[in-house]
């Protein structure tokens, strides 16, 4: 990105705007926490209808290290999903956002659903990339 570190680092953790996107397309969302400001232990509820079923997660902010990381922990009755987003200055004005997923699937119907969801790997990583890249720049542009 054409955007120094810190600058992608706060657009990519301004949770405020996470939020209303979410809302806006049709998860309900509960936050979970009193905290004041962005801070670990920020706590969600999420309830979204995937693939015709009704899903519930937890996520929770575990790690926060401005400008450089923050990691997202949450589980569902199939996953335990983890999210890290690490940001790379390149140079003063350019910089880098690696962002990292992990779902551990919970039994063997969700083992399942992972080892289906491999076969197409190289399909979901382009789409997975674009919709990232998507979310990057709404949030870019929201801050």
């Amino acid at each position: 990105m054409d955007l120094a570190a810190e600058d992608l680092f706060r657009a990519v953790s301004n949770f405020k705007a996470i939020e209303r996107l979410l809302v806006r397309r049709g998860v309900d969302l509960r936050r979970q926490d009193r905290l004041a400001g962005t801070a670990v232990g920020m706590r969600w509820q999420l309830g979204f209808d995937w693939r015709a079923h009704h899903r519930e997660m937890v996520l929770e902010l575990t790690q926060f290290d401005p400008p450089e990381a923050l990691t997202l922990e949450g589980s569902s009755d199939q996953f335990n999903l983890s999210i890290r987003m690490t940001v790379v200055a390149l140079t003063r004005t350019k910089s880098r956002l690696l962002f990292e997923t992990e779902a551990q699937p919970r039994g063997m119907k969700a083992r399942i659903l992972l080892q289906t969801a491999k076969l197409g790997k190289s399909q979901l990583d382009r789409k997975f990339a674009r919709h990232v890249g998507d979310l990057v720049t709404y949030l870019i542009a929201n801050t």
